[in-house]
């Protein structure tokens, strides 16, 4: 059965709780920065992967935990193993802000990444079928565990890749939040229960994101950390598990790999990249999408806006499967319109010649002008 996405009635359970986040969020993020600034967990500007000027705290994540733990405390009461979702969220947030404080090696975060993919697949939170046209469904049994770890380790390794400039990350996941929002309204039968669960849980994820970007929009004054780009992507992954992932529609989970196709291709560039350079795949570099579009010129505002339109189109797509494909097609068009525009203007806008010390030099890429070093953190 298809909800109208205008049915307001279907919205009201996601509005609370994004509020609730969104304010609590806001609240947390300066005592955040007073912590970080204490514990020395602040991002030195290098010139060179890391493009922001000023030495920033980055401990948002934290601020960002406490905005969707509350929000779910508060209004949580639908959401299917909610303790259990705040527990492992909570936990990777305080071992990754850890790894913020310290630098961890590669191989650590990656224990820590498996570890809390392996926790939500011991809570019982698995992928336990994939579903496939014609109505047919392909259960997973065994693989269910692993096939679950993997994903959800994909998608915070993908939101820690995306954490590179101002605004990126927050305002992507709050994008594809949305998505998984609307995939909910519109699936509400037969599965009401785990559905009206997953528009709480994506209405809280998005109120922090949202409140997260009132200090992480370019010129950013705190960056989430390893705290807030794997607690982003644990929550993002654990929501779709619950939902999206859960109803018997034919490539269900399509919508999520859609919608999060710019992380995920980012990521598997990042990869072949690195290995067909001879290096780790864990070896830092600044071939990022981010510092692709800031090399060709982009501010970091409109490099964040395009990261916004491009998810928001893909997020169309994926919804399309859901139904209403004529009022999707038409977001579509405008939403494409807007994201060549912006390129187009990009493209027209005159080029000043700087000054030699204007420039700042990336490994592997050409100079980036001084307007398009303001960004945040990259890995």
């Amino acid at each position: 059965m298809l909800v109208p996405l205008a049915d307001s009635t279907s919205w009201s359970p996601a509005l609370p709780p994004f509020l609730l986040a969104s304010v609590v969020c806001m609240a947390a993020v300066p005592a955040s920065m007073v912590l970080a600034r204490r514990v020395g967990a602040v991002a030195e500007p290098d010139h060179s992967r890391h493009i922001h000027p000023e030495p920033t705290p980055r401990l948002g994540g934290i601020a960002l935990f406490a905005g969707f733990a509350i929000a779910l405390a508060v209004f949580g009461g639908p959401v299917e193993s909610r303790w259990q979702v705040v527990a492992v969220c909570g936990a990777i947030t305080v071992t990754m802000a850890i790894d913020d404080i310290l630098n961890l090696p590669w191989w650590t975060k990656l224990a820590l990444e498996v570890g809390a993919g392996t926790a939500v697949a011991a809570l019982g939170i698995t992928i336990s079928f994939i579903a496939l046209p014609y109505g047919h469904n392909l259960n997973l049994v065994w693989l269910a565990a692993p096939v679950t770890v993997v994903w959800l380790v994909g998608m915070q390794t993908s939101i820690n890749l995306l954490d590179g400039a101002d605004g990126v990350a927050a305002g992507v996941v709050a994008i594809v939040a949305g998505v998984l929002l609307l995939a909910a309204i519109n699936r509400l039968e037969p599965t009401a229960g785990v559905q009206n669960g997953v528009i709480v849980l994506s209405g809280a994820l998005m109120g922090c994101c949202v409140g997260f970007l009132v200090f992480n929009v370019h010129p950013a004054r705190v960056f989430m950390g390893d705290s807030g780009s794997h607690f982003l992507g644990l929550a993002l992954g654990t929501i779709t598990v619950l939902g999206v992932a859960k109803v018997a529609v034919a490539l269900s989970l399509l919508v999520p790999l859609v919608a999060l196709g710019l992380p995920i291709g980012d990521t598997a560039w990042a990869i072949y990249r690195r290995r067909r350079a001879g290096v780790s795949v864990a070896e830092p570099d600044a071939g990022h999408l981010h510092h692709r579009l800031l090399a060709l010129g982009l501010t970091v505002r409109e490099t964040a806006m395009a990261f916004y339109l491009t998810t928001a189109i893909l997020g169309c797509i994926g919804l399309a499967i859901f139904g209403h494909k004529k009022v999707l097609a038409v977001a579509v068009v405008l939403l494409t319109f807007a994201l060549v525009a912006l390129l187009y203007r990009n493209q027209r806008r005159p080029m000043e010649t700087p000054h030699d010390d204007d420039y700042v030099i990336l490994p592997g890429r050409a100079a980036v002008p001084t307007r398009a070093r303001h960004g945040g953190e990259a890995d």
